[in-house]
């Protein structure tokens, strides 16, 4: 089937686009989420747990951006791993990428409507939740460059905040508070804090999603993963040891809004900083949602324009030039998650998705580098093959921890992926091949 004009992406972005997509992606995981990590881990088994992800992502990202280059498509993994492995590899990475990105969402969403609802108490998390994810819907259906160039000043704002707030809470770091109970569950406790650490850096890889709308991807997309990255690691470990340091870090490590509470402790509950703080403090987390409904209706889009989702959902609205049915496809996911699920098993099966994700692309990559040598590589996975080895290892490594301690929410997602496996072959789509007009969506 070809492919028509309505069906085409605008290249717009910018590196400074790609840099706070990007981070505005991610960044909600140092507001929300990671203080989880402490509850099975303490701060020390949660520090060393972060710096093993912290690793997994630098070698990922690095050998992500190979991908992401050389084939700029806005499916991501799904599009690496059907060139690689073929039409199951491509509904698997796809399954993955749709897990991770659609129920990102929803957690972010829920977290923004408990900071509201420490603001102001009478305003019910669930209800703010849902209207914080319906109005992103809208904004991203508006346009991608207006989408972006907002991405660009709330993501600015949400630093900022994160820098200000380390600067607050700095002076009343104490070592004996980090070190009160510091491994609590011993080593069993590190690998249950994986997904939590994780959570820190979550979604960096939406960048691929937008490829086909960056100017010259193959010089931009590297200059915005690496910049987004540095910035995020700084972040991740600065907000991570100065928030354990300031009090009992018990008191944090089951709330959905850690930080107005930390500052809550440093300064008062009633100083007006507090509210001002909690206040700002909704921009990380607004950055991170609308970049994260960017993402997901890329993906669903990508999947509906090959085939594997109704073509339906990848029309393109003709005034805004956005994927407009996929954004509220996903929005509707959204809505169900909110509803039905609490902020940790949301995040751990986002988690699980991206995880599976990470292992399919990094595979993909080995494949392509012996199935196609000849393949345009703009950027190279530095030190080859021993970093997409080191990031494949991890991801496997965090993959079965997941699995280990959180087996009813991972049967969710298997059970899920047998489901969807089953309908596709019985479809026979997996002996359909795309045609040469289908596949230069791939390539």
């Amino acid at each position: 089937m070809a492919v028509t004009p309505v069906e085409q992406l605008k290249r717009v972005l910018k590196p400074v686009h790609l840099w706070a997509i990007a981070v505005g992606l991610v960044i909600s995981g140092e507001y929300f989420g990671w203080n989880l990590g402490w509850d099975v881990a303490g701060t020390i088994g949660f520090l060393i747990a972060t710096l093993v992800i912290t690793v997994m992502y630098i070698t990922f990202i690095f050998s992500y951006t190979e991908l992401t280059t050389s084939i700029p498509h806005a499916g991501g993994a799904f599009a690496y791993a059907y060139r690689a492995i073929g039409p199951i590899g491509g509904l698997v990475a796809g399954y993955a990428t749709l897990v991770d990105f659609l129920l990102a969402s929803p957690a972010i969403a829920i977290s923004l409507g408990s900071y509201l609802h420490f603001l102001y108490p009478a305003i019910p998390i669930m209800q703010s939740a849902m209207l914080f994810n319906a109005a992103f819907i809208v904004l991203n259906i508006s346009g991608v460059k207006e989408s972006a160039t907002f991405s660009v000043f709330i993501t600015i704002l949400a630093v900022a905040e994160l820098l200000l707030y380390m600067g607050i809470v700095a002076p009343y770091f104490k070592m004996d508070n980090y070190l009160s109970s510091p491994m609590p569950f011993g080593w069993s406790g590190v690998f249950a804090a994986l997904p939590f650490a994780v959570w820190f850096y979550l979604a960096i890889e939406g960048v691929a999603m937008v490829a086909e709308e960056v100017k010259e991807p193959k010089k931009n997309i590297p200059r915005g993963y690496i910049s987004a990255l540095a910035t995020l690691v700084a972040l991740a470990l600065g907000v991570m040891i100065l928030t354990g340091g300031i009090t009992d870090w018990h008191k944090l490590s089951k709330l959905d809004y850690p930080l107005p509470e930390a500052i809550g402790i440093v300064l008062g509950k009633t100083n007006g900083l507090t509210k001002i703080f909690a206040s700002i403090g909704l921009f990380g987390l607004i950055a991170s949602l609308h970049g994260t409904i960017l993402a997901s209706s890329r993906q669903v889009f990508a999947m509906a324009r090959s085939g594997y989702l109704p073509r339906g959902l990848a029309i393109v609205n003709h005034r805004f030039k956005t994927p407009h049915w996929a954004l509220i496809a996903g929005g509707a996911i959204s809505f169900i998650a909110i509803y039905i699920g609490t902020t940790s098993q949301i995040i751990v099966l986002s988690v699980l998705g991206a995880i599976v994700m990470y292992a399919m692309s990094m595979i993909s990559l080995f494949i392509l580098r012996k199935k196609e040598p000849n393949l345009d590589r703009p950027f190279a996975s530095p030190f080859y093959p021993v970093f997409p080895a080191i990031a494949l290892v991890i991801s496997i490594v965090c993959l079965f921890a997941i699995i280990w301690f959180n087996v009813q929410v991972s049967g969710i997602f298997f059970v899920g992926l047998v489901a969807v496996v089953g309908v596709f072959m019985l479809m026979g789509k997996h002996k359909v091949i795309l045609t040469d007009e289908m596949m230069a969506t791939l390539q």
